[in-house]
This record gives structure tokens, C-alpha cells and sequence, in this order.
């Protein structure tokens, strides 16, 4: 049963660590990219799939498509997603440029971070109830349920500690630059 709780437990961190990874730092990273779909031919297919991305510079990205006639729709759902960037297209390729980020820009992305982290740990405590609930109904002595349930509380606070600091991190490389 245990074994089930930190496979869940491993996935909401997961998912938190995708999430952090899309809040951009000042720099380029194709990951912001991740979650933009491209109507190609009648089908959303995401950017990554359609065109090489790359990083030329430190703040550039550079969107080379394979098939040169997509090129005005992923332009288009850059555009659409709301990047806070204005994509350029010089007809080859279409650059990104990210901006410089201000020091008030910098604290409200600390702000999603703990927000996202926040989330994270909320979904914790739910599987730590359900799995204590879990452990509640089912038929064993007392002292193994106190066990079993003192057990899931050590995992809760070891995945707790995890989240504190990957927030660290990201909290640190968004304010550093």
C-alpha cells in the first residue's frame, strides 16, 4: 500500500515540477514552448512536433519549421497563448525574444511558484487522508494502524521537505540575474 501512496505522491511532484519548469526565468528554454498547439492540416499538433526548436542566444529562441507553409500558424499560436513575447517571422524561421524581467515581474513569478507549490502540497495531505482513511477502515490491530499511519506522515514530511526546496531553487534562479 505504500509503495502506491509515494506513486502518487511522486506524480503530484511531478506534475509540480512541469508547472515550475514553464515559469520562465529571463532566459530562453524551449520548454515554455510545451502546451502550444498548432491547428497543422486540421490537426493541434504541438509546436515541439513541427519545427526545430533551438537556443541561439541566452533570451532568443529560434523556431525552425519543418514544412515552411506552418510557419504563419505557429506564429499564430504563440501568439494566441499569451506568452507576454512578440514572435518575429522573417519568412524562415520566427524568433522570440524574451524580455528582460523587472524586479516587481520576478516576485509575482516567486508568487506562482509558491503558489503551484502550495497545490502541490495540498494534493499531498489528500492522498495522505484518503490513504488514512484507507488504513482506518480496514481490520488490523491497533498498534499496526498507528504504525501504518505514522508511516505515511514520514512520507508526507519527506515529500513536504522536497517541495520546500525545489521552491528554494526556483525562488533563487528567478531572482538571481
Amino acid at each position: 500500500m505504500n509503495s502506491e501512496i509515494e506513486k502518487k505522491m511522486q506524480k503530484s511532484l511531478e506534475s509540480m515540477d512541469a508547472k515550475l519548469q514553464n515559469i520562465r526565468a529571463g532566459r530562453a528554454n524551449p520548454a515554455m514552448l510545451n502546451g502550444i498547439e498548432v491547428n497543422y492540416y486540421g490537426a493541434m499538433t504541438p509546436v515541439s512536433a513541427l519545427a526545430n526548436i533551438t537556443v541561439p542566444e541566452a533570451r532568443q529562441l529560434m523556431i525552425k519549421p519543418f514544412d515552411k507553409s506552418a510557419l504563419k500558424e505557429i506564429e499564430r499560436s504563440i501568439n494566441e497563448a499569451n506568452l507576454g513575447i512578440t514572435p518575429i517571422n522573417n519568412g524562415e524561421v520566427i524568433i522570440l525574444t524574451i524580455p528582460e524581467l523587472t524586479e516587481e515581474r520576478r516576485r509575482e513569478y516567486v508568487k506562482q511558484a509558491k503558489t503551484i507549490c502550495e497545490e502541490t502540497k495540498v494534493a499531498l495531505r489528500n492522498i495522505r487522508q484518503d490513504a488514512n482513511n484507507e488504513i482506518k477502515r480496514s481490520e488490523m490491530p491497533e498498534d499496526e494502524e498507528q504504525a501504518e499511519l505514522q508511516k505515511i506522515q514520514e512520507l508526507i514530511n519527506q515529500y513536504n521537505k522536497m517541495i520546500d526546496e525545489r521552491l528554494k531553487v526556483k525562488e533563487n534562479e528567478l531572482m538571481s540575474f
